[in-house]
């Protein structure tokens, strides 16, 4: 059963009339997505610090919003370091900043003691494949580079993100482990996007009437790829790779009604089944996207919590 709350808001934004993200063009779908996350989101809670600074990438500067715990006090210690994640924002490879994920960003730095580091990276379809992924990764090393200047411990080091962001996410803890020289942790992928070719059975079951739809996920996918050709590049679809062993410690989080379900099902299995530790956890009752909507979907609250809990618990000491 889809969840009341999901029902209800799929059943306000009918009601309202308000357009599919796919008949948007991309500067008006990112202003779409930005500007109605306060009817979704919740309240901003408060940290102990937070501020925007950049780094360098091989495509030029990268912006990056970083967040230290509310108990952490306002500025790095050299007494303590903290384990430290590096979030990937969702939105399609196409839409989605710092902003649409300043709440999550807070959440699961309060909830897990561990300062979070934001990426903004570059998206399509001005900036294709594989530019979010090389911003994602120079973000990365950046981060364990400047560890102590941060406060944070190297060796506790943490990539997730939502969606698009699951996606990347993947892709760099598999880059990091092939480089050696970029050691992580852990990898919070929730709902993440692992298979270009967009053949698992939940994107027909779920295709339709769940906010994310086919034509919504084509629209996202055209806008990051532009060769039909790189759906099989193991950089798009972290899937597709032939070796997943020796990767970080995971939870892969998923939605019962999302198109992704599946393929974010067997990344996790193929994990496990490659030697890895992998947590599989599926809301059943819940939509894409639903993480964020914690103001209207009591339940992403939860989810938010058992993210951030399991993040200290992989990060601890």
């Amino acid at each position: 059963m889809l969840h009341p709350d999901a029902r209800a808001l799929i059943d306000l934004i009918d009601e309202r009339g308000l357009p599919a993200m796919h008949t948007l063009n991309p500067v008006e779908a990112r202003a779409f997505y930005r500007d109605r996350r306060s009817f979704t989101q919740p309240a901003t809670p408060d940290v102990g610090a937070v501020g925007d600074t950049q780094c360098d990438g091989p495509h030029g500067s990268i912006p990056l919003r970083i967040y230290r715990p509310i108990d952490a006090g306002a500025a790095p210690s050299r007494e303590s370091t903290l384990p430290v994640l590096v979030y990937c924002h969702g939105g399609g490879w196409t839409i989605g900043d710092l902003d649409t994920h300043d709440v999550l960003c807070r959440q699961l730095c309060n909830g897990s003691g561990a300062v979070v580091v934001s990426v903004d990276y570059r998206m399509g379809p001005e900036h294709r494949f594989p530019a979010a992924v090389d911003d994602c990764l120079a973000a990365t090393h950046w981060v364990r580079r400047h560890a102590r200047e941060l406060g944070v411990d190297a060796a506790r080091l943490a990539i997730g993100g939502d969606s698009a962001g699951g996606n990347l996410a993947a892709v760099v803890a598999i880059l990091a482990r092939d480089a050696g020289d970029l050691p992580i942790a852990y990898q919070l992928l929730i709902y993440p996007a692992t298979d270009m070719r967009r053949r698992h059975a939940s994107h027909t079951t779920n295709g339709r009437g769940y906010l994310l739809t086919t034509e919504t996920i084509s629209y996202y996918h055209d806008h990051y790829i532009a060769d039909a050709a790189h759906d099989l590049d193991w950089r798009a679809s972290p899937l597709l790779h032939a070796d997943l062993t020796r990767l970080p410690r995971a939870l892969v989080l998923t939605a019962g009604f999302d198109p992704l379900r599946d393929e974010g099902l067997e990344y996790a299995d193929r994990l496990v089944a490659a030697g890895n530790r992998a947590t599989y956890i599926c809301y059943e009752r819940q939509i894409h996207g639903f993480i964020t909507m914690g103001k209207v979907i009591d339940e992403a609250n939860s989810a938010v919590t058992f993210c951030a809990a399991e993040l200290a618990r992989a990060l601890a000491r």
